[in-house]
């Protein structure tokens, strides 16, 4: 697409390109879907065994192939057609999706469906920023890079206020069977629209004894670059320390507010709101990327802000203090994936991507522990000491990546 007429607003540009909006809507649509089967899976593990412990555990079934294949994936998105890919992953959750709805309306649905649903979605979530993420970057050009970034982003951020919000009413009014009916439609919606996608891209032979070392080659080339040395080691610090909050938001605003599944709903929506807001900002903005400095300036913003919400003496101070965090979320989302199309060798930047979905999917490690902390501390002393050792974490990782 070209670089933009002068004058002209970025998202105008963009908007502009078909095939930048079917990416993006396809994306939008497919995050959607995404949070609506993890409420719609929580809620139904918790009635069928009244144990949260199952909810968890149905949940982090989608983090775990993160962990375990992100890095592969990057790789073999650089060897196979990240258009068919994509496609692919659209069909697989779509398949799942029937598979789950039909399981249900025959009274056969149990948690281990739900918890092997989980993995697949999980699996296919794992080349979202290797193939449709890059695919965003790419057709908006190198001068559109973190604008496109971070009006996707800015799609996310909605798709986890409306996604939720959505999956509690499918629960409570269509049931489960319904709810994962709609949601296989979507998934087709999606990857009819990624099939209108022109792509081309340029690709490695693959070869499966060679994943590995290209993997490890990845590790080196990013390891030995400082900016995607701080885009690892800041991922994992936000994921671990940082967003594990969510985990046990519940009881937090139960124990330090008394607060209605209403009111806790509420904070849980304020951070996307901020996101959402920010992101708009950012991808409006013209001038210069932005780079490091404020990559680093949104996540140790965010993790700061974290603090001052979880000792707020009231609810509605804490629910504005969250959206004035979801500002740092924003850029940090935004320039996760914008500096690794910027600075990385275009031949491995599908690998550093994996890479960070790896670090991504240390995320569960960081929920274990609030929990733990949470039941021994309580849920605002959990939440504040996590943060504040991120807070360090993240001077570390600056301290270790300088030039």
């Amino acid at each position: 697409m070209p670089d933009g007429t002068p004058g002209r607003s970025p998202v105008r540009d963009l908007l502009a390109d078909a095939a930048f909006v079917r990416l993006w809507a396809a994306g939008g649509l497919t995050n959607s879907m995404r949070w609506v089967e993890m409420l719609v899976s929580g809620l139904f593990a918790y009635d069928l065994t009244g144990s949260a412990f199952a909810v968890s555990l149905v949940l982090m079934s989608r983090a775990l192939p993160m962990l375990t294949a992100g890095a592969l994936s990057g790789a073999i998105a650089e060897s196979l057609d990240r258009k068919h890919l994509l496609m692919a992953g659209q069909a697989a959750t779509a398949v799942g999706a029937v598979v789950i709805a039909i399981l249900a309306a025959t009274g056969s649905l149990t948690l281990w469906h739900l918890f092997l649903n989980g993995m697949l979605g999980g699996l296919v979530w794992t080349n979202e920023l290797a193939t449709r993420r890059r695919m965003v970057a790419e057709a908006a050009g190198p001068h559109r890079i973190v604008q496109a970034v971070a009006f996707d982003t800015m799609t996310g951020s909605t798709t986890r206020m409306v996604g939720p919000l959505a999956g509690g009413i499918f629960y409570q009014t269509v049931g489960v069977t319904a709810a994962y009916v709609i949601a296989s439609v979507l998934y087709l919606v999606a990857l009819v629209l990624v099939s209108g996608v022109v792509h081309r891209q340029e690709r490695r032979m693959l070869v499966a004894r060679r994943l590995l070392f290209d993997v490890m080659e990845a590790v080196r080339i990013a390891l030995g670059h400082p900016t995607l040395r701080l885009v690892l080691g800041v991922t994992v610090v936000m994921n671990v320390f940082a967003f594990s909050y969510t985990a046990i938001l519940p009881a937090f605003g139960a124990v330090a507010f008394h607060a209605t599944p209403a009111e806790i709903g509420l904070l849980a929506a304020a951070e996307p709101f901020g996101a959402l807001v920010s992101g708009l900002g950012l991808a409006l903005r013209s001038g210069p990327q932005p780079g490091r400095r404020t990559f680093v300036a949104g996540s140790a913003a965010f993790v700061v802000v974290l603090i001052l919400a979880v000792l707020a003496p009231s609810l509605w101070l804490a629910v504005l203090l969250l959206v004035l965090a979801g500002i740092g979320i924003a850029a940090f989302s935004s320039l996760q994936t914008g500096l690794v199309m910027m600075e990385a060798p275009i031949e491995a930047r599908s690998r550093i991507l994996g890479l960070i979905t790896t670090c991504i999917g240390t995320g569960p490690l960081g929920v274990l522990v609030v929990g733990a902390l949470a039941d021994e501390l309580g849920p605002r002393s959990a939440i504040a000491l996590m943060a504040a050792a991120g807070l360090a974490a993240l001077a570390a990782v600056v301290a270790l990546t300088r030039r």
